[in-house]
């Protein structure tokens, strides 16, 4: 790993909390919901995509933004893999929730349409609407009462205890994206996002596992490198792509650039990968 990106780790901390406070604050344009999504998502800390606002009351409102955050890798690669299934393709967004991961896949189809459902028994999200309207279109309802077209079904963050297969197979789209974790509550043991169950066998033999990743984020990302910022448990993500189309295998594209977000993310990985090498090597690490 690069570490140069470290001279600069002053100047980056300071930058990195002004933007952590002046989101608390509600000084940040991702509030402002009559802003152009390009400028909503300018900045945005990736704090805040780890965790709430500390104001959110976690009995009404889900999390302030999203639950986790999106790299531009993966929304490329999934509008690579919908540009093959059809020339226009129809993405259905089944957890919609207040748009933001889907606009940002939407911003990568321009030759396509995401339809985003929110399901109104679901709770919203703090910033409950936070979508790109030039390109990502939301409808109330949830994959059940769907019956529009569907080129790709995007299930990112399907909730605990749930699962959309049966719906799916009704549908039958050309490509299914599950984005979703393996991690259990803690104290009820169930499953953050789905079921054990959800898709794999329960889909159509038709489908085929084309594709998959996975993103982990490190526990105490933040907390280990700015001691005054919260600690958090390490999570793993994963995606899982399957087609039931034969598609060719070309090669994935290369972001020329990443989410500001990103930045943030990058610095605070070569931190955390600097400061426990120092400390293997027995060397006292900065705090």
């Amino acid at each position: 790993m690069n570490f140069q990106i470290l001279r600069n780790m002053e100047g980056f901390t300071r930058d990195m909390f002004n933007r952590i406070i002046g989101f608390q604050e509600k000084e940040h344009a991702a509030w402002d919901k009559t802003a152009d999504f390009a400028e909503r998502i300018k900045g945005l800390p990736l704090h805040y995509l780890v965790f709430s606002n500390a104001d959110r009351d976690p009995e009404t409102h889900g999390p302030t933004v999203a639950h986790y955050y999106p790299l531009r890798k993966e929304m490329l690669a999934i509008a690579h893999y919908a540009a093959q299934v059809a020339d226009k393709p129809v993405v259905v967004d089944a957890h919609g929730r207040n748009g933001f991961i889907g606009s940002l896949l939407a911003r990568e189809l321009p030759q396509g349409q995401v339809v985003g459902l929110r399901d109104p028994k679901e709770k919203p999200n703090q910033i409950e609407n936070f979508m790109d309207e030039n390109c990502y279109r939301q409808q109330p309802g949830t994959l059940a009462g769907y019956d529009g077209p569907a080129d790709v079904v995007f299930s990112s963050w399907m909730p605990s205890c749930s699962d959309i297969s049966d719906d799916i197979n009704r549908l039958k789209p050309k490509l299914v994206v599950y984005v979703y974790t393996e991690h259990t509550h803690p104290e009820t043991a169930e499953p953050q996002t789905g079921l054990g169950s959800s898709f794999g066998d329960r889909l159509s033999a038709d489908y085929q596992l084309i594709d998959e990743w996975q993103v982990i984020r490190s526990q105490d990302m933040f907390h280990e490198v700015w001691p005054d910022l919260t600690g958090n448990i390490e999570e793993v993500r994963l995606v899982r792509i399957y087609s039931n189309q034969p598609l060719e295998q070309l090669p994935l594209p290369s972001p020329t650039e990443v989410y500001d977000w990103e930045e943030e993310l990058l610095m605070a990985e070569t931190a955390l990968t600097a400061k426990r090498e120092m400390m293997r090597s027995g060397f006292p690490a900065f705090a």
